[in-house]
């Protein structure tokens, strides 16, 4: 079922895992994002892998949740089954930076699953939108809750509340996603940004990755602290010994991620 689901492949010390549903909407049903959370599983066991570039197909990244399979749930199958928190809440427990490589739509769970990932590309045709209002619910994965700290309030509300789609200039500008390339180049310019990232220290990326990501759950002075801490502990690193090294050296760093 992975197989046909999911393509995963290396690039050197990044990973590209593709989206791969028959249909080329790429539908997030229970068993593509069990599928998903099995493949990235793997990719974090492995410590030759810095990162990750989740993509889609050239039609969309993912257009939405399996509407068919929750239109047939009742309160009591959903609550009890714990629908989405059962599989996604794996992804946001990842420790190494994904990065989305979004093109075409990206909508309900689509949208809300490029927000779990840490940066996003978009390609010049991605829609960004939370359009589960026309549907009679609210977003279930995460899309009244990371897209008003991505995007801001305003924004937020008018996706949520009209379902409105936003554009990838206009999530550009909203601070959304972090560029917008032509299509043809999407995949390679975000394996592009996996590679910038893994050449570096492997704790040192995931120190960095869990900071930024405290801040989003702490206040301030607790968030300057925790930075701090791990600042402090980065010394104890044989990578800090070398990556300092190089650079009085005038040399590239060989980072031993340790």
């Amino acid at each position: 079922m992975e197989r046909q689901l999911i393509r995963s492949e290396r690039r050197g010390k990044v990973a590209l895992v593709r989206l791969a549903s028959d249909n080329t909407l790429n539908p997030l049903t229970d068993a593509l994002i069990d599928a998903l959370v099995l493949a990235m599983q793997h990719i974090e066991s492995d410590p030759a892998v810095h990162a990750t570039v989740l993509t889609g197909s050239e039609r969309a990244f993912a257009a939405g949740a399996d509407i068919v399979a929750m239109s047939k749930l009742d309160y009591a199958t959903a609550f009890s089954e714990d629908y989405i928190g059962r599989n996604w809440d794996h992804f946001r427990a990842l420790r190494k930076p994904v990065v989305a490589a979004v093109g075409g739509y990206a909508l309900g769970g689509g949208c809300e699953l490029a927000m779990m990932c840490d940066i996003v590309i978009a390609a010049r045709n991605a829609m960004f939108g939370q359009p589960e209002i026309k549907l009679g619910i609210v977003p279930g994965a995460g899309g009244t809750q990371r897209l008003p700290r991505a995007a801001g309030k305003s924004t937020a509300m008018l996706a949520c509340l009209t379902g409105e789609s936003l554009t990838a200039s206009e999530a550009l500008a909203c601070g959304l996603v972090s560029k917008v390339v032509e299509p043809e180049v999407l995949v390679e310019e975000a394996l592009r940004i996996g590679e910038q990232i893994a050449r570096h220290s492997l704790p040192v990326i995931l120190a960095i990755k869990e900071a930024v990501n405290r801040s989003f759950e702490s206040s301030l002075a607790e968030g300057l602290l925790f930075e701090r801490r791990l600042f402090h502990a980065g010394f104890a690193l044989a990578d800090q010994k070398e990556g300092m090294a190089a650079f009085l050296g005038r040399r590239n760093a060989a980072f031993s991620n340790r």
